[in-house]
């Protein structure tokens, strides 16, 4: 149990004192531009697959 304490302990300390937090103003830009990313990444993915989709319908019905 000791064990457990000292760790517990330790890394709120370190949790305290030695961790460098980012401002909120830099957590915010970081967060906009994830979602930019994310939605031109979610945008491509669709693209390629309405692609396929049509496609392949075109080959089925053809073929």
């Amino acid at each position: 149990m000791e064990k457990l304490t000292t760790y517990i302990t330790e890394s709120w300390d370190e949790i305290r004192n030695k961790v460098t937090w980012s401002k909120f103003s830099e957590l915010q830009s970081s967060a906009f531009l994830v979602l930019i990313a994310s939605t031109i990444f979610a945008l491509v993915i669709g693209a390629i697959d309405w692609v396929f989709k049509t496609g392949l319908q075109w080959f089925y019905t053809e073929f």
